[in-house]
Order: C-alpha cells, then sequence, then structure tokens
C-alpha cells in the first residue's frame, strides 16, 4: 500500500461513524487529482495535494470537541498539528509534511495563495462545497469569480453547474 492509500484509510478510520466527512475528504481528494492532472503538476506536488486533500478537514472534531464549533478559522487552528503528527507517524517526509500542514493550516484562507497546490485544493473543496451546501447559482457564479484561477478548475465548475458563459 503507498503512502497516499495508508493517509486514506487512516482518514477513513479517523472520521468513522460520520459518512458525510469521509465522503467529504475523499472527494476533493478526487476533485484535487483530477485538476493537478489537468494543470500537469509535477509528482512531487501532486503527491503533496493529494496528500493536503485527504487531511484538510483534519481539524473538524479537534475544533468541536475543544470550542463546540468548527468555523473555518478554528479548523485551520487545531487542524495544521494534528495533521503534521498522522503524517509523521505515517512516515512522510519533512517537506511533505510541513508544506501540507501548511495548507490545512490556510485552506479557508482564500487571499495570498501562494502555490498550485494550494489554489488546486481551494477549488477542490469549493466544487464539494458548492454542491453538499446546495449553494444558489448567484453564490456559485460569485465562487467562480472570485476563487477559480485554474483552468481545469473553471472547467469543472462551468460544467458541473451548468453555468456557460453567462456572467463569467
Amino acid at each position: 500500500m503507498d503512502q497516499i492509500d495508508q493517509l486514506m484509510r487512516e482518514m477513513v478510520v479517523y472520521d468513522g461513524g460520520d459518512p458525510h466527512r469521509v465522503q467529504h475528504f475523499l472527494k476533493v481528494h478526487s476533485f484535487s487529482r483530477f485538476i493537478g492532472h489537468g494543470e500537469d503538476v509535477d509528482p512531487q506536488t501532486l503527491f503533496t495535494l493529494e496528500a493536503a486533500a485527504l487531511v484538510h478537514d483534519i481539524g473538524i472534531r479537534a475544533a468541536d470537541e475543544k470550542y463546540g464549533r468548527h468555523e473555518g478559522p478554528l479548523q485551520e487552528k487545531e487542524g495544521a498539528p494534528i495533521a503534521r503528527q498522522l503524517l509523521s507517524r505515517l512516515g512522510f517526509s519533512d517537506e511533505v509534511t510541513g508544506r501540507v500542514s501548511y495548507l490545512v493550516g490556510r485552506h479557508h484562507t482564500y487571499s495570498e495563495i501562494d502555490g498550485l497546490d494550494y489554489q488546486i485544493l481551494v477549488e477542490a473543496d469549493f466544487l464539494v462545497n458548492l454542491f453538499e451546501g446546495g449553494s444558489s447559482r448567484e453564490a456559485i457564479l460569485a465562487a467562480y469569480r472570485k476563487i477559480f484561477r485554474t483552468g481545469t478548475g473553471k472547467a469543472l465548475c462551468r460544467e458541473m453547474f451548468a453555468l456557460g458563459e453567462e456572467g463569467l
């Protein structure tokens, strides 16, 4: 079993009993991988992106337990150290562990996106959240204009939500 598969298995166990969370991170992973391939990211960046997608919401449970809620900033604060610990335990390199922890600690922060892995993770999470949240067409269009930057992510958003070219 490779490291990504091992991490996926660990995350299914971690979020066991909450199929919504499991399905969420699996969808974000799938979209991240798809967008990464579409944007022709290098293998190391793709590996880091896939790991980040799997653990991006790892802070939800800790935030709920500590604060009774799990808004984005709380997820980021609680999730980064948990992700770092898990990846280290599974033998991920220090470089990958550091970048993934950074991404987990910022995945709800949309200013100062500093890399293609970060951009793709945000886009993939948005694709899933827009659907899961039953977002209005107006909200989807606003997210499309404000968040999406990659050609692959933009195309997925347009096609998934049948946006056409209207107002884009």
